[in-house]
């Protein structure tokens, strides 16, 4: 059966006009960024003293939070995991039926709850208590439930929701995640954490691939063609056949196994289009490419990627501290590890700007 085309998206305009609508959106934004840039002046003692617990952490943070406090929970969490602070998020529910096991001495607990009130989470204080964690919470207020029972509370102070019936969390869940943003980010900064830390929690992500290292995406000898630079060009052809997907060059070596240079596909193109057939059994070291581009094992991805497009080509070869072969970057694996997103192809400017280009 053939895909039925996807009808157009009706809209009746006869009860509220488009200016009427953009007025609705950018009053919740306006309302939502207002009081994120109260914040900013409400920040206090009680941020630092949380600041700095957290720098001693030794445990894990354990983050918790209900309904659409618990969503921002789980992103925090997740931030604060990214950012070289281990923390897991932890349903308040669920704690209360076997998952408080946790929780653990050397932790910190940090709660979400707009009201302090929050049923699930009051009732877990407790427990939580019992076990002997310190408690951050980021709340409305100290004088709630939750404020007086935690150890450090960020006040976000009364909070207006964007909802038009003042009841839908959006403000107070904005300024949470601000809050908490906050204070995984200065913990990051404070423990110096790197982009290369960041990269090891992102090894999929597009900068974990640009600080991972040549070794980690180069294609070893195994896969690579090699032979020694006397040989000529007919042998190293011969004795080069690979099957599979090969690089478009050949790395030569001398006596030592010191790289001396490259054969590369273009260059082959090239004899036989000058039909100079009597150089396929002259040295190869007369006509490869000698004192190629290379780069060190060691290096970051980062800087192959620059090589290859400044230098305008397709093989560099990654050699060590004594100029011996280990493998091959390859251009095509390059684009290949790093596509926009996943399942898509290149975009007309990422071919633009690491073109393909010919071996030397």
């Amino acid at each position: 059966m053939s895909a039925q085309p996807a009808r157009s998206l009706q809209f009746d305009d006869s009860t509220s006009t488009k200016d009427e609508v953009l007025c609705l959106g950018r009053e919740v934004i306006g309302v939502e960024s207002r009081a994120i840039a109260g914040l900013v002046g409400k920040l206090d003692n009680n941020f630092y003293r949380a600041v700095c617990l957290l720098r001693q952490l030794r445990g894990n943070l354990i983050v918790t939070g209900m309904g659409k406090a618990g969503l921002i929970g789980q992103k925090l969490a997740a931030t604060f995991s990214s950012t070289g602070t281990r923390a897991n998020f932890l349903h308040p529910a669920e704690a209360r039926h076997g998952d408080l096991g946790r929780v653990h001495q050397g932790d910190v607990v940090l709660v979400l709850s707009q009201s302090g009130e929050t049923g699930e989470v009051v009732d877990l204080l407790p427990s939580l208590s019992r076990l002997g964690v310190p408690l951050i919470a980021i709340s409305s207020s100290i004088h709630s439930t939750l404020g007086k029972k935690a150890d450090i509370t960020i006040e976000l102070g009364d909070l207006a929701e964007a909802c038009a019936l003042g009841l839908a969390p959006s403000t107070s869940t904005t300024a949470m995640l601000a809050v908490g943003d906050a204070l995984a980010l200065v913990v990051s900064r404070l423990q110096n954490f790197r982009a290369e830390d960041f990269a090891l929690n992102h090894p999929g992500g597009s900068l974990g691939r640009k600080l991972s290292h040549v070794e980690d995406h180069m294609r070893p000898l195994d896969e690579c063609r090699m032979a020694h630079d006397k040989e000529t060009i007919r042998q190293v052809l011969v004795a080069c056949t690979k099957p599979g997907r090969r690089p478009g060059a050949i790395l030569l070596t001398d006596s030592k196994g010191q790289l001396t240079g490259l054969f590369t596909d273009s260059d082959l193109a090239r004899l036989i289009e000058a039909r100079n057939d009597a150089a396929l059994d002259r040295p190869i070291c007369e006509v490869m490419k000698t004192s190629p581009t290379t780069i060190n094992a060691g290096a970051k991805m980062s800087a192959a990627v620059a090589i290859l497009e400044e230098m305008k080509i397709s093989e560099l070869p990654v050699v060590d501290a004594n100029g011996a072969p280990l493998g091959i970057i390859d251009v095509t694996d390059v684009l290949a590890m790093m596509p926009e997103s996943e399942g898509d192809a290149p975009s007309d400017s990422r071919v633009h700007k690491m073109r393909i280009y010919p071996s030397y």
